[in-house]
């Protein structure tokens, strides 16, 4: 026997799933009475797990319907600027621009982020002390607080808006620039965490166990959002490096196994490593690296991202994760 915790009906066979509002049924283990005993909390604070996970399953629902324009942006984790101490402009973020004008001429509404311009606070890394500690939007910075900063006040929304990102960063002792790192550290916001239990209490760590708890018994893999949700899943990844070394090929792999556990999809050739020969001196590289060899290289990277993005809107694809684990 099983019961609609929605709809408050009692089916007699086992249907996984409510006819009338199509919500996983519950079984005993899943029951109010069974949770409330099981982790120990009390009916007010059952129905605020319940009313997360249905909240977040509305969001993923939002997340997956894509319609318009298709949307890129470029992240610049370069730190150069011809106006700053440098005196010149960034290769990388050179390139990056001609990706960005290839989409826009192909009908993407494309937005450049240059990092360095952003008030982008660290990570504290409260995810690793229980997965519910790390909310979303980020609770160590909050939305519109004096405390929060341009990560939570804007950049979430842009990622969340777009179809295609395309990164792009130097060589900084054979890894991605720290203005780059310092952005991909808080996009654990984005990767699977919910809104916070109490949002008055944040980081209440007793709750937020409880909280985890709850999401593992009542994630269903074949309902986005009734777990953990991973907001990058289904946009298209292009990545664009620059460097004397090669350094390029070893931030490219990091740079891969990040995004694609954040859940990008990544075309055929969907990224270049720019940099001139190792026996030049780096002053020389300029002319090589943002020559008309590697623009064309940038602009496929664009073409490509856009074959890969154009594809995913052709068709729904719910890409399997276990949505319980985090």
């Amino acid at each position: 026997m099983k019961t609609c915790e929605n709809c408050k009906l009692v089916f007699k066979k086992n249907p996984e799933k409510c006819p009338q509002c199509g919500e996983a049924l519950a079984t005993p283990q899943t029951t109010d009475a069974y949770l409330k005993k099981f982790l120990d909390v009390d009916q007010k604070t059952l129905e605020r797990f319940k009313k997360i996970r249905t909240e977040t399953i509305k969001e993923a629902k939002r997340l997956g319907k894509k319609t318009g324009l298709l949307k890129a942006i470029g992240i610049s984790g370069s730190a150069r600027d011809q106006f700053d101490m440098a005196a010149e402009n960034s290769n990388s973020e050179f390139l990056l621009k001609q990706s960005l004008e290839e989409l826009k001429k192909q009908g993407v509404k494309t937005e450049l982020i240059s990092l360095r311009k952003y008030n982008i606070k660290p990570c504290k890394a409260c995810y690793s002390t229980t997965n519910t500690q790390c909310h979303f939007y980020c609770s160590c910075y909050p939305r519109g607080k004096a405390t929060g900063d341009d990560m939570s006040n804007l950049l979430y929304d842009k990622v969340l808006a777009a179809d295609i990102i395309i990164f792009a960063t130097p060589v900084n002792n054979f890894k991605i620039s720290s203005f780059l790192a310092l952005f991909l550290d808080r996009c654990i916001s984005l990767d699977g965490s919910l809104s916070p239990a109490d949002p008055k209490n944040a980081k209440n760590r007793e709750l937020n166990i409880k909280h985890t708890k709850f999401v593992e018994l009542m994630a269903d893999d074949d309902i986005p959002g009734s777990g953990f949700l991973r907001r990058f899943s289904g946009k298209t990844a292009g990545v664009i490096v620059t460097g004397h070394e090669e350094g390029a090929s070893m931030v490219i792999s990091s740079l891969f196994m990040t995004l694609n556990h954040f859940g990008m999809a990544f075309s055929p050739w969907s990224n270049i490593y720019a940099m001139s020969s190792i026996t030049n001196p780096t002053y020389k590289d300029k002319k090589v690296v943002t020559g008309s060899v590697y623009i064309n290289d940038a602009k496929q990277v664009a073409q490509n991202t856009l074959m890969m993005a154009k594809a995913l809107r052709q068709k729904t694809i719910d890409w399997r994760y276990d949505h319980s684990a985090n």
